[in-house]
């Protein structure tokens, strides 16, 4: 994409860490700032770039976003295709960290040779002091809800909050033994006086409040920064179809979608409850299994003998993928069984459907405990072997598909879509300001 020839007023350079969970969020930034005079450069791996690049080409409607690789040094158990963590074995996650890391260097080089106005990123602290050393205003961008960040900073910091959250799961600490925590901390102190947030008050006052008195920052609500369903890629169009053709044979908010993000696999252990849990219930449902690039999923091998039979036309087995927004937008679906990660909480909440929570690792803990108190969900509980228990499953699924308490649920979250809609616009424009002073107090001091 050649587009030299600036004629927005403001140049931004946005750079997100390589999940899909980041890259998504800004992204839809990153367009909603291309149509309020913003020229953004938008910076990732090849392999993230690729399928984004194909997507602005056929849409034609973001001429003022531009890509820019960031080649990632070469390891032998980390090829080009690898340098993202959508489908990345597990083992490698912390191999594709430190390639990051090691592309420090040439990422400073993109900073010194486009010299933005602005510069926003994730967790970031090594690129963030980057571009302070070049006088660059920076802007740290959260991806992850209000509860999580307010939890990792408090273990890191000692602070004493009113609110004592502990649901978050411990993230291996990288080479350095720098911990997530205190990435969080040095990049919030090196953002400039405010913080953008992926998220919002109605759900998450009294976290954003929390967070702003930990990092002495404003804290500037972006919404959702969720695509809408006629934005979504569909690799494979007649699969998409075929789906959207089941779902229309369903009766009205009867059916559970179960999918698990791009980075995460269940064991055979959580695969077998889950499936029990689907016999017991008799909900109709669509489940996506994921395994890591370069694995070959077996449907019949990975679930319990019998099942497919079993359950018949009542669910649709998903191998890798499905048009998630697509079936979370659909009149029939009444119930998202996930992982909580964030960006599968927002979208669920996007289109009004309540959550059965599920959590796996990291923050999906203290995501699936703030959809229980806001009321738009219910967590499974586990074992103290952190075992789930199929019966348990199917119980949750039940009251969340098929009882009146999933009703209550279903009428919050949609009270919260129609929210999202009403106000997600202002947030951006309000978000705009806060930028465009940063730019504004830049260029004044040169």
């Amino acid at each position: 994409m050649d587009s030299q020839n600036n004629s927005s007023t403001f140049r931004v350079l946005m750079f997100p860490w390589l999940g899909h969970a980041h890259v998504s969020p800004f992204l839809e930034l990153a367009k909603k700032l291309s149509k309020r005079n913003f020229y953004v450069y938008f910076c990732s791996t090849p392999v993230i770039l690729d399928p984004i690049k194909q997507n602005l080409t056929r849409e034609a409607k973001f001429p003022s976003i531009e890509l820019v690789e960031l080649h990632l040094p070469s390891l032998p158990d980390l090829p080009p295709h690898y340098h993202t963590t959508n489908g990345l074995p597990p083992h490698l996650h912390k191999t594709l960290a430190k390639a990051f890391d090691m592309a420090s260097p040439d990422f400073h080089r993109i900073l010194t040779s486009l010299k933005p106005d602005l510069f926003i990123s994730d967790f970031h602290p090594s690129a963030l002091a980057s571009a302070l050393s070049l006088n660059i205003p920076t802007v740290g961008q959260t991806i992850g809800s209000s509860m999580f960040l307010v939890d990792a900073l408090k273990k890191v910091t000692g602070a004493n909050f009113p609110l004592r959250c502990n649901y978050l799961r411990d993230y291996p600490n990288d080479d350095h033994d720098l911990t997530l925590g205190d990435r969080i901390l040095q990049s919030c102190e090196r953002s400039s006086t405010i913080l953008l947030v992926r998220g919002f008050k109605d759900i998450e006052a009294r976290y954003l409040d929390e967070l702003s008195v930990l990092t002495s920052k404003k804290m500037v609500a972006l919404g959702p920064l969720v695509q809408g369903p006629g934005d979504e890629e569909d690799p494979n169009t007649a699969e998409a179809g075929r789906i959207i053709e089941w779902l229309d044979k369903k009766e009205a908010s009867s059916v559970v979608f179960i999918a698990f993000g791009s980075e995460n696999y269940l064991s055979k252990e959580d695969r077998e409850d889950v499936a029990q849990g689907l016999l017991l219930s008799k909900v109709s449902f669509i489940w996506v299994l994921r395994s890591p690039k370069g694995e070959k999923l077996n449907l019949k091998e990975a679930l319990p003998e019998g099942f497919l039979e079993m359950v018949g036309e009542r669910g649709l087995m998903m191998e890798g993928w499905a048009p998630q927004r697509k079936i979370l937008s659909h009149p029939s679906t009444g119930g998202f069984l996930c992982h909580c990660g964030w960006s599968s909480v927002l979208e669920s909440l996007s289109f009004g459907v309540p959550i059965i929570g599920m959590p796996l690792q990291f923050d999906h803990p203290a995501n699936a405990r703030l959809v229980e108190d806001v009321g738009v969900g219910l967590e499974i509980k586990r074992d103290k072997k952190g075992r789930l228990h199929g019966k348990e499953v199917g119980r949750l699924i039940n009251e969340v598909v098929m009882d009146r308490n999933g009703e209550e649920m279903r009428k919050k979250a949609k009270e919260l879509s129609r929210c999202l809609r009403e106000k997600g616009e202002k947030w951006i424009d309000a978000a705009v300001a806060e930028l465009i002073n940063l730019c504004g107090k830049k260029n004044h001091q040169e």
